[in-house]
């Protein structure tokens, strides 16, 4: 049955390659699906005049070098503490990254905002600075942690917000001169907190179809064939392919607390330069909290690593392997770019599941 269901999908999208007579080029706005895509072998099924893009979906992949390396100045603070998620501690900046700075800076590694706080309370000595990326999915949970700590009058507690909003990104990209987006293969977790009708503005005001999909390989070429569906019949809609999930308004108590603690402000993005109201800065009330404010950090656009095109991936322009350093001198061990560091990345997916399907075609 499951064959019949993929066959099926897979002729929809020829027909709609045939229709329009040139390539289709989709991109997945998930790191998740980028990785899903090819563990499950996808590409190999989709037809020639079929592309997927991989986007902006990964969330240490876009967050800006100058991000890194103001996290890199601050490890090397003697009256700090430096909590992060695991894999943001291999990502190369200026003076090597978190890993190698482990020897001589206080580097903890933890898996939620709520254990960051835990080591603020434990260590009411030192600056527990939180490294706090990711997209909408976990920005409620560090909203948590610092009504949490204003409510019990932890001070030594500050994030340095790296959290972003996908839906700018997305306008960014379709504004460039260069895009070659048909359409967009949603993200299925960020939808979940958000709500699939974020993306209504996309389909509205540049006519690009919005399908939200999920994460088996079914799920994937279900949102893929609705999707060329619609482009063969010119007719762009927001749809969602994953209902036991995602709803049109999202999880309405996690945008509450977001809203109640953080507010859009202009930032950098790696790739995508500085995009207007696609980051989020705690509010005034919740200033105290902010490492940037503490510190006196003024955010400036990064400079890329020396002969890294992580940027050109970030925005579907070239493939991983297009890039000189990929496999060569950037590996998943010794990392250039930060789309090699992160299991989300592009160029990680590419090294490990598509160097086959290269050296086969």
């Amino acid at each position: 049955m499951q064959i019949d269901k993929i066959r099926e999908y897979q002729a929809t999208i020829e027909r709609a390659c045939r229709k329009l007579g040139r390539q289709i080029n989709v991109m997945e706005v998930c790191g998740t699906h980028t990785v899903a895509i090819f563990r499950s072998g996808i590409k190999s099924i989709l037809p020639k005049g079929f592309k997927l893009l991989s986007g902006p979906g990964c969330p240490v992949c876009v967050t800006d070098q100058s991000y890194i390396d103001t996290v890199l100045r601050l490890a090397d603070r003697d009256d700090c503490i430096i909590a992060t998620y695991g894999d943001m501690i291999r990502v190369p900046g200026e003076g090597g990254s978190l890993e190698t700075k482990q020897a001589r800076a206080d580097i903890k590694v933890v898996l939620s905002s709520e254990d960051a706080l835990e080591l603020a309370r434990a260590n009411p000595e030192k600056k527990v600075v939180f490294v706090a990326v990711g997209f909408e999915t976990t920005t409620p949970a560090t909203a948590v942690a610092v009504r949490e700590a204003a409510e019990q009058g932890i001070e030594n507690f500050f994030i340095l917000s790296g959290h972003k909003l996908v839906v700018p990104a997305m306008r960014a990209l379709l504004a460039a001169k260069n895009n070659n987006i048909d359409a967009f293969l949603c993200p299925g977790h960020v939808s979940v907190i958000t709500g699939y009708g974020v993306f209504g503005e996309i389909v509205e005001d540049f006519g690009r179809p919005c399908v939200v999909g999920g994460f088996e390989a079914m799920q994937i070429m279900e949102a893929l064939a609705e999707i060329c569906t619609q482009l063969a019949t010119g007719k762009p809609q927001l749809k969602s392919m994953y209902p036991a999930v995602v709803t049109e308004k999202g999880n309405t108590a996690a945008l509450k607390i977001v809203s109640e603690c953080f507010e859009p402000a202009d930032g950098y993005w790696r790739g995508l330069g500085k995009i207007d109201k696609s980051t989020l800065k705690l509010k005034d009330k919740y200033s105290r909290f902010d490492a940037a404010k503490h510190f006196g950090i003024a955010e400036t656009p990064g400079r890329e690593q020396a002969g890294c095109r992580c940027g050109e991936v970030l925005c579907g322009l070239i493939e991983p392997p297009q890039c000189g350093l990929f496999a060569e001198t950037c590996t998943p061990d010794d990392p250039v770019g930060a789309c090699m560091v992160s299991s989300e990345g592009a160029c990680a997916a590419w090294y490990k599941y598509g160097r086959k399907v290269q050296r086969e075609q």
